[in-house]
């Protein structure tokens, strides 16, 4: 079967029959409870994607770190059409390292797909797509295909190896590098979701973080010194669990939105101008909003250490280069 769009025109990259789409879940998502729901999720699944392809999904589950991006590689050179990733941030963000190797697609008709199930959440509310199973499976068996820029980062990894890598939603640096790092290692508070994990990690490591001085550079016109709070190089809107980063940011348009919050203090972020989980925050005075196709990052003092968030992965730090790859991705939203 293949589906039409109100014209009767066949929609680009719709599902057929014969299809191969090939599910990379990672079971320790949404604290465990994708491997206690997989059952159920897996049914799911298929319900919504059989139909339309006239086979039931095939399936792997992630075992390790980095197990999402070799098990996507591995199951678009074996044929896949589409790929579901079943997890949160992370887990996308494996998912779209998979579909390159040494820069090119490995597939370049290959489509990804979402079912969240995540602490996060915040690439999938730039595009809607809802985190009940049935609804985002429906979008997986029969959506729309959006082609999205993905950026290109390359820095410094935490064991001094230079390293390069894809991000999809948002990679940034300063505090949300910090507040990374401790929603990694949080327990209790992720009972309480992933938008109180991120608020309260993100309110005890204010207290104790000092905006550095960091050298800007963009698109060779733009070369200045900031005193980094937290500076988002951003191709989705969301990021820290809901907060509205980048509320203008459109993942297709081939720019990055660039958000510097300057001298930010836990005052700021509490009871300053805006609010970041309306997107008002851009209003501040102490805000720096752009655009741009490639950005550099550089501490001024060396021996100061801006760690990384990319995507919700906490991978490095400093000096770090960042370049647009327009419509790179292929979308079922």
């Amino acid at each position: 079967m293949t589906l039409k769009s109100p014209s009767g025109k066949p929609k680009p990259y719709a599902l057929t029959d014969g299809a191969k789409v090939h599910v990379v879940a990672n079971p320790h998502s949404a604290g465990g409870g994708t491997a206690k729901n997989w059952d159920d999720l897996l049914a799911t699944l298929n319900r919504a994607i059989t139909p339309v392809t006239g086979r039931p999904v095939e399936t792997s589950l992630t075992t390790a770190p980095w197990d999402a991006a070799r098990l996507t590689a591995q199951a678009l050179r074996n044929g896949a059409d589409q790929i579901i990733a079943v997890g949160g941030d992370g887990t996308i963000h494996e998912c779209i390292n998979g579909f390159f190797d040494t820069g090119k697609p490995l597939n370049p008709n290959a489509v990804l797909a979402l079912l969240p199930a995540g602490t996060g959440g915040d690439y999938r509310r730039t595009f809607n797509i809802p985190d009940d199973p049935a609804l985002a499976a429906d979008i997986c068996a029969r959506g729309d295909v959006r082609e999205v820029d993905l950026g290109r980062i390359s820095y410094v990894a935490d064991d001094g190896s230079k390293e390069t890598r894809y991000f999809n939603n948002i990679a940034s640096f300063g505090l949300s590098g910090k507040v990374d790092r401790a929603v990694n290692k949080a327990r209790w508070p992720k009972m309480f979701g992933g938008t109180f994990t991120f608020a309260w990690c993100t309110f005890w490591t204010a207290l104790r973080y000092k905006p550095m001085p960091v050298r800007i550079k963009m698109d060779d016109r733009y070369d200045e010194l900031f005193n980094v709070g937290t500076a988002a190089v951003a191709l989705g809107q969301y990021f820290g669990g809901g907060m509205h980063m980048a509320p203008m940011a459109q993942p297709d348009d081939g720019l990055f939105d660039v958000v510097i919050m300057t001298d930010t203090t836990l005052r700021d972020l509490v009871a300053g101008d805006g609010d970041l989980y309306k997107g008002t925050h851009i209003q501040s005075p102490k805000v720096i909003a752009t655009r741009t196709k490639t950005l550099l990052a550089l501490p001024v003092d060396e021996t100061d250490e801006v760690l990384l968030d990319i995507d919700g992965e906490a991978p490095g730090r400093l000096p770090a280069s960042f370049e647009i790859v327009p419509a790179a991705l292929k979308l079922r939203t």
